[in-house]
């Protein structure tokens, strides 16, 4: 291993400041603040969130999508099942059934 060419890697003291709690943790992060915890002083780093506050990890976690990507795939790229092939088939043959025969039907006058 090269010498000099490491970041320092110290305990830091991390501040989650949405739910006032501290994380003490080995890291390499630089910063400029120091702060006393615990009867000793670290390089202090304030946090807006963290695995204390995020909506995942306290599950609070709510599901945006409801019934939306999933099923819009589900409804492309399904396979037609063998219950919606006969109501088709039905359907197709009464749409038959109900028009004319091409001899019965009028023809366009010649001109």
């Amino acid at each position: 291993m090269k010498r000099d060419i490491h970041p320092e890697y110290r305990e830091v003291l991390f501040h989650d400041i949405s739910v006032d709690q501290y994380f003490l943790i080995p890291s390499t992060i630089q910063t400029d603040q120091t702060k006393e915890w615990e009867g000793k002083s670290y390089p202090y780093c304030p946090l807006d969130i963290s695995s204390a506050s995020h909506p995942f990890y306290t599950g609070k976690h709510k599901l945006v999508d409801t019934g939306g990507r999933v099923d819009k795939f589900n409804k492309r790229f399904r396979k037609p099942s063998t219950k919606a092939k006969s109501e088709e088939s039905t359907v197709v043959e009464e749409a038959a059934a109900e028009t004319p025969s091409g001899d019965e039907s009028a023809e366009e006058p010649k001109s």
